[in-house]
């Protein structure tokens, strides 16, 4: 079993695979963050129109100032997506496919609406009433960003083509022992690491299978199978399926595979899929093999209040595939006495692409 365990001292925090790996070292540093998963996988879409991520970016902003209530910045952000809407919504639906913009058209028009709703909330200074109202936007703009998406962005390295991939997202249902977890997993920036998650889930290799939490409750961990191996042998070959490092760098075309971020140079890095979110999900591997994960994966169970949210070292030593969007108080709960009962793909089954020699 990849084990993993975390303690902190006065450098950061380390993790410590047990039995025959070795050490994971995670030093958190502070920063603005962000620390939605939905937030994450809206500004993770491979999409390149300005107009809708400035409409997006300013109502993100606002839960910046709410929990403080500091109106005037928030009247601020509303105003600026409201200017944007006004002035570029043309601009918006030319970013999407014409087959779908009769789709964009009506949820633009659902923001421009919610939008003279959130004028009013903050005029009146109703706090629950703007949270209500900004998620009501933010999910009507992810669906229009997910319009835009036009094909897959790049191509997977040949050598992985023996390898079940995920050409686009996929959500999973994993109920468990004390109830039910969702995950999006973006198979847009991670295709091998989330389809081979997600080829097992389909196959039923999760069922069944216990949990493992770390000494300090940071993480929880699971995909072990009955047995001596700590992968997936597939039927096919016999052979132990070894998935690789996958993480893709904000500004770059490709994910880096095969490495760390530290082997190939690149420390602090602004990643698509960073651990930035409580419940973000990573594959687990030999601390000493970026290309020995197999089936076993994790839960980060990163705490906003007690870790400093921004870039950490675990970014680039292990690869995230997808977020928890549904379940966090059940993830809380999980210890190494639960297991998953079952897991299932209930949307996006149709973006996994077999192996090519299966």
């Amino acid at each position: 079993m990849m084990v993993v365990t975390l303690s902190i001292g006065l450098s950061g925090a380390t993790w410590n695979q047990l039995g025959t790996n070795s050490v994971l070292v995670a030093a958190l540093a502070q920063g603005n963050a962000i620390t939605s998963p939905e937030a994450i996988l809206r500004y993770a879409l491979p999409i390149e129109n300005e107009p809708i991520r400035k409409v997006q970016d300013a109502i993100e902003d606002i839960s910046n100032h709410l929990r403080g209530k500091r109106w005037p910045p928030i009247a601020k952000d509303v105003k600026r997506a409201s200017f944007v809407l006004t002035i570029r919504s043309d601009k918006i639906i030319d970013g999407v496919p014409s087959d779908r913009q009769p789709q964009a058209e009506k949820l633009l028009e659902n923001v421009k609406t919610e939008i003279s709703k959130l004028q009013e909330a903050v005029k009146s200074k109703d706090t629950e009433q703007v949270w209500l109202t900004r998620r009501a936007i933010l999910n009507n703009v992810g669906d229009i960003e997910a319009l835009m998406v036009e094909g897959f962005p790049f191509d997977v390295p040949t050598e992985y083509a023996s390898l079940p991939q995920l050409k686009g997202r996929a959500t999973v249902k994993l109920e468990t022992t004390k109830g039910d977890l969702t995950i999006v997993v973006d198979g847009y920036n991670a295709p091998v690491n989330g389809g081979n998650f997600v080829d097992l889930v389909q196959r039923g290799f999760y069922d069944g299978l216990p949990f493992l939490d770390s000494e300090d409750g940071f993480a929880i961990q699971s995909g072990d199978p009955k047995g001596q191996e700590e992968g997936f042998i597939d039927p096919d070959t016999g052979e132990y399926r070894a998935i690789p490092m996958e993480i893709l760098v904000k500004g770059d075309e490709t994910p880096i595979y095969g490495a760390t971020l530290e082997e190939v140079g690149i420390y602090l890095p602004d990643l698509v899929l960073p651990f930035n979110a409580y419940g973000a999900v990573a594959l687990a591997r030999p601390s000493l093999d970026p290309n020995g994960g197999s089936s076993q994966f994790f839960f980060f169970k990163f705490d906003s209040e007690l870790t400093p949210p921004g870039f950490n070292l675990m970014d680039g030593r292990y690869s995230v595939f997808g977020y928890l969007v549904d379940g966090k108080e059940t993830l809380a709960e999980l210890t190494k006495k639960d297991q998953i009962v079952s897991a299932q793909v209930i949307d996006g089954l149709d973006n996994l692409v077999e192996p090519q020699n299966s």
